[in-house]
């Protein structure tokens, strides 16, 4: 099998997914539009200079495409139960052009499910300079990367009936702690956010008041959990092909 063939076979199987489809879009969507909707008048967020409309579009669009890029993970788990992994070894497809397809499709996803909530923003009333857009899309795609390599690490690692528990707790709680449903202020918790990737996601959103998104602090984080979770999903990809 050609690396393009396997692509195409996984996307297509990938976008024909419905349930996908429904958490990927329609649950941050309709989250957002019950979240922001009601505090359209909201200018300031628990001062955080940013409004209602637009902290919630990039806060839901950061908790969906963070759980859509990891859960990426369920369906290599569960190619490893049916053999298909295996089966794929012994076909001319490399293993980098595994991966990248598993990582295309990933992103196909979280590209569509920004799409659906910009779209749902813009409609609400966020409006910002075309420049600012692409900055923040671009700032929130480089932020998948860990996730994305989370997803690889946690699907050659764990079987599906664990899988969903631990994708949906991670996601939980890193959502939470990085701020996707309220700024977090000083204190504690937001010192325990500045390590976290979630958080920076979120903080894609300062680009439209005119900010840099992230901050010299952001980019170490992000790089740093970059580098760690690809180690361990090279790891955890290697100890699996030599166990199979």
């Amino acid at each position: 099998m050609s690396a393009a063939t396997y692509m195409r076979f996984e996307l297509l199987r990938a976008f024909r997914n419905r349930r996908f489809f429904v958490f990927s879009l329609g649950f941050p969507l309709v989250l957002y539009l019950l979240i922001a909707g009601p505090n359209g008048s909201e200018d300031d967020l628990a001062g955080s200079g940013i409004s209602a409309r637009l902290y919630f579009m990039v806060g839901l669009t950061a908790f969906g495409t963070m759980s859509g890029v990891v859960a990426a993970g369920g369906r290599i788990a569960l190619e490893r139960t049916l053999g298909w992994t295996r089966q794929l070894r012994i076909t001319p497809l490399r293993a980098r052009a595994y991966i990248g397809t598993k990582l295309v499709t990933a992103y196909a996803f979280a590209l569509l499910t920004t799409a659906v909530l910009y779209a749902a923003g813009i409609a609400l009333g966020v409006r910002m300079p075309a420049g600012d857009w692409l900055g923040m899309t671009g700032l929130m795609l480089l932020g998948l990367l860990p996730f994305a390599a989370l997803g690889i690490a946690l699907g050659h690692t764990l079987k599906p009936d664990a899988l969903g528990p631990a994708i949906g707790g991670t996601t939980a709680l890193l959502a939470f702690l990085g701020g996707v449903w309220f700024p977090l202020g000083d204190g504690f918790m937001a010192d325990v956010a500045h390590g976290l990737p979630s958080f920076w996601l979120v903080q894609a959103s300062h680009i439209a008041v005119g900010g840099e998104g992230w901050d010299a602090t952001g980019w170490l984080v992000m790089t740093a959990w970059t580098v760690a979770l690809t180690a361990v999903a090279v790891r955890a990809y290697r100890r699996d092909t030599e166990r199979g």
